[in-house]
């Protein structure tokens, strides 16, 4: 039974119409994925699922004992609440079951046949295994840790930035694991480290979760469903986000294949209504209806055909590599440079040069001085020591404050402020304002709209079709796909291909570094940045191995510790080995082997978009963490029975 079932809803505001006559439905353990581009309905869904707003007309069939809790865009807390406080906030109802359990535990102790105890024991349990809530103390630590929380445990939540508090309140959510959760931009102010454990959490906890989101990867990695709120309408797709586009270009084969069905039919239909008087008699009304309603859906299915192609093929589009211009141009020339802002290291000795074609993503935690970096190309701040040194070139800056709006001007006063109604792109060409617009996803009736009455997404969409209207030699770009929808941010792409000069931006999503940047600048933290010629994701999995191989060696050496002073301690007792430890000790290498073979094929396969496809990349990721981890245990017992050995040799 599904928990959330909503049948032919429609919710208009003024004269459009959002929804309309939709059917959703969300079954438990689901994560479903909302697409579509902004203002097409994907917040009024998550606010009439959340009971914030009702719709105009249609049924819903949500159990009032649902406990559903949303992640607000500007979260809420109280007045002087701290960051542990806000979060523990969150898990009163958790931590009073738990206390109960313990208690009833107690007490069936000594009155173990009390089948009303074993009842309410019984319950609880179920309740606690539901909402993961054995080890909730632990799970805070790792949480705060994980989110970058920890330093301000007992700050002030209204002392921190926007970002800050919305990972505080991810977090008490996350941790509460109700009902259904709706997340709304999960991954905006998270960095990459941040999302892969909201990711592991999400599906590892098996989660029911309805989310909104831009971020590709994010939506690949933990969708079970997809579904895309189009003109008023929803279309349903099963699997992540590259299932979604493979479907997508199926429905548009379909669609293609019915208008020509359509086309062949209207052909039959009017040559029937230009033959024979039979057309204008009255039982022939209907036929005639009929003609004119197959005639209005031929002549909108090209329209409807066209945006849908284009959406993919801005998704499927290859890499750009022309060469009109001087790859070999000199930039930026860095020199040993240092900078420290108090005694936080934010760049050591990192030497460097960019060109003219260079495509640079700049990727790493938050706080590590990524934003920083920027401001010292922009030459808003001087490095401390070092060299730095700046070609004759001009520059265009993105960033999240939209330093090129007036939001007093109209868009038609910022594209034409001379008058007229032409604008000049980077490239030479010369098109009408609105033709240069409607690339944005913006209807003829904005031109005359004030830029402040404009929502952010909007203002972000303005802001960069300003910046491609600038004959500039270097983009310069600060998380450009925040507040973006996915169509947009596909356009976006389309023009960062097709741009000749250089790209130097910061952001943390996944997809966009891998489809745009040609090289990384690694922040790793105390001032390190390493530079990378791979792709992002192919980077995050070496350093995710490396984290891996690490923390094996630091328990392999604690379990030799630990081994060393037990047979400090009995080293009479020691005298060999017992059957069963000598056969496992025996096998354990081709077991090792083998897992290491198959772990190898998995790898490979997640790295073969055709492979991951057809075998599903949850389950792929699911089978090669649990191999992962018994590959380690083996790997472990291995060596401490090689130690053991050692030591009755010894």
């Amino acid at each position: 039974m599904a928990l959330i079932d909503l049948q032919n809803i429609t919710k208009q505001y003024d004269i459009k119409i959002i929804l309309k006559n939709i059917n959703f439905s969300l079954q438990e353990h689901q994560r479903v994925a909302i697409i579509g581009q902004n203002g097409q309905g994907k917040s009024t869904l998550m606010k009439i699922i959340s009971r914030d707003i009702n719709p105009d007309s249609g049924e819903m069939a949500i159990d009032k004992r649902l406990k559903i809790e949303m992640l607000d865009q500007q979260p809420k807390f109280k007045p002087g609440i701290n960051v542990r406080d806000s979060i523990e906030s969150q898990l009163i109802e958790l931590k009073s079951a738990k206390d109960r359990y313990d208690k009833i535990s107690k007490q069936l102790e000594t009155d173990y046949e009390n089948k009303y105890l074993m009842k309410e024991a019984s319950d609880i349990g179920t309740y606690l295994d539901h909402h993961s809530a054995w080890d909730l103390e632990d799970k805070v630590q790792r949480v705060l840790m994980e989110f970058n929380l920890k330093h301000y445990e007992f700050k002030d939540i209204a002392l921190l930035s926007g970002g800050e508090q919305r990972r505080v309140s991810l977090a008490g959510l996350i941790l509460k694991k109700p009902d259904v959760l709706l997340l709304d931009e999960p991954t905006n102010h998270l960095d990459v480290y941040m999302v892969e454990f909201l990711e592991e959490l999400l599906t590892k906890e098996k989660f029911t979760l309805l989310f909104i989101s831009h971020d590709r990867y994010f939506i690949d990695n933990i969708a079970t469903n997809v579904i895309e709120i189009e003109d008023g309408n929803l279309r349903k797709f099963n699997g992540g986000y590259s299932k979604y586009l493979e479907q997508k270009e199926k429905l548009l084969q379909d669609m293609q294949k019915n208008h020509e069905n359509l086309v062949r039919e209207l052909r039959a239909e009017a040559y029937w209504m230009q033959h024979g008087v039979s057309a204008r008699r009255k039982r022939n009304v209907l036929r005639k209806d009929n003609y004119f309603e197959l005639k209005e859906k031929v002549k909108s299915n090209p329209a409807r055909i066209r945006k849908m192609s284009l959406e993919l093929q801005r998704e499927a589009k290859s890499f750009n590599d022309g060469d009109i211009v001087n790859k070999k141009k000199m930039l930026f020339e860095l020199d040993n440079i240092y900078l420290n802002l108090g005694k936080k290291n934010l760049i050591q000795d990192f030497t460097t040069r960019i060109l003219q074609k260079d495509t640079i993503a700049i990727v790493g935690p938050n706080g590590s001085g990524k934003s920083t970096i920027l401001k010292i190309f922009l030459e808003r701040i001087k490095v401390n020591k070092g060299t730095f040194k700046k070609g004759d070139f001009k520059i265009g800056y993105f960033d999240q404050n939209r330093e090129l709006l007036d939001d007093n001007k109209t868009i038609m006063h910022t594209f034409c402020p001379n008058g007229g109604d032409r604008v000049i792109l980077d490239d030479g060409r010369n098109l009408h304002v609105y033709g240069y617009l409607k690339n944005f996803l913006f209807p003829k009736e904005y031109l005359d709209k004030k830029i402040g009455v404009l929502s952010g997404g909007e203002k972000n969409r303005i802001a960069l079709a300003l910046l491609f209207t600038r004959d500039v030699d270097c983009l310069i770009m600060d998380e450009p796909t925040n507040d973006l929808d996915i169509p947009t941010i596909n356009i976006l792409e389309e023009y960062l291909k097709s741009f000749q000069g250089a790209l130097i931006f910061v952001s943390h999503d996944r997809y966009f570094v891998d489809k745009i940047a040609k090289k990384l600048f690694i922040f790793k933290g105390d001032g390190i940045i390493e530079e990378s010629f791979i792709p992002y994701s192919e980077y995050l999995n070496c350093q995710k191995d490396i984290n891996d191989l690490n923390y094996l060696e630091k328990q392999i050496n604690k379990k030799k510790i630990v081994n060393k002073n037990t047979n400090n301690k009995n080293t009479k007792t020691i005298v060999k080995l017992s059957y069963n430890d000598k056969k496992e000790y025996d096998n354990l290498p081709n077991d090792i082997e083998e897992l290491e073979y198959r772990i190898k094929e998995l790898e490979k396969c997640m790295m073969n978009q055709t492979c991951y496809e057809e075998q599903g990349l949850i389950k792929l990721h699911e089978e090669l963490s649990s191999l992962n981890s018994i590959y380690e245990k083996k790997v472990e017992r291995f060596l401490e029975l090689e130690e053991f050995i050692e030591n009755i040799k010894n």
